[in-house]
């Protein structure tokens, strides 16, 4: 005789929850570290490549469309940063120099 299924078996999952935190310094803190904010000002396609190779990237990604945002977008995953990607799309459309700056100087204080 057989029985018939009643119900489906069910996968244990397991969900982590991950502490959000955030940027150590904020979009607007360029001063903090003068020899970033220079490199910001005056030359960002050098410290975009800067960024790019010190996050694990091609030095050239930057130069390819959404390069710099799919970075920042790794970055705050990587380090379980809040934000949104309407977020790094704002900093980086509005406020390169500044974006810039937070992104090298996240890296910096993370190494």
């Amino acid at each position: 005789m057989s029985y018939p299924v009643t119900s489906q078996p069910q996968c244990a999952s397991s969900s982590y929850q991950t502490q959000l935190s955030d940027w150590h310094t904020g979009l607007t803190d360029c001063c903090n570290d003068m020899p970033i904010c220079l490199c910001g000002t005056f030359a960002p396609l050098c410290l975009a490549c800067r960024i790019s190779d010190d996050f694990g990237e091609c030095c050239c990604a930057p130069y390819l469309p959404g390069g710099l945002h799919s970075i920042r977008t790794g970055m705050r995953e990587r380090y379980h940063i809040q934000g949104s990607v309407g977020h790094d799309w704002a900093a980086l459309t509005f406020c390169l120099p500044c974006a810039l700056c937070q992104m090298a100087r996240e890296l910096k204080i993370r190494e």
